[in-house]
């Protein structure tokens, strides 16, 4: 609500350059999409990665007590 609002001022303030990033929004996320899929394969190695360096003290510390 408050980008909305913002982008009410920017085009009652300056029309063409609201319209301008009305328009480049879409692209600009379509852009950074493949950066965004990356990020998310990079999080599951590194969890990866960090499960397996302690399934050992997960496996040493036993059943857990409820």
């Amino acid at each position: 609500m408050a980008a909305f609002f913002l982008w009410i001022i920017l085009f009652i303030l300056c029309w063409p350059l609201a319209l301008f990033a009305l328009v480049m929004y879409p692209i600009v996320w379509l852009l950074l999409l493949p950066l965004r899929i990356l990020g998310i394969a990079v999080d599951g190695v590194l969890k990866l990665i960090s499960a397996i360096f302690l399934l050992p003290v997960r496996l040493l510390r036993g059943p857990r007590a409820i």
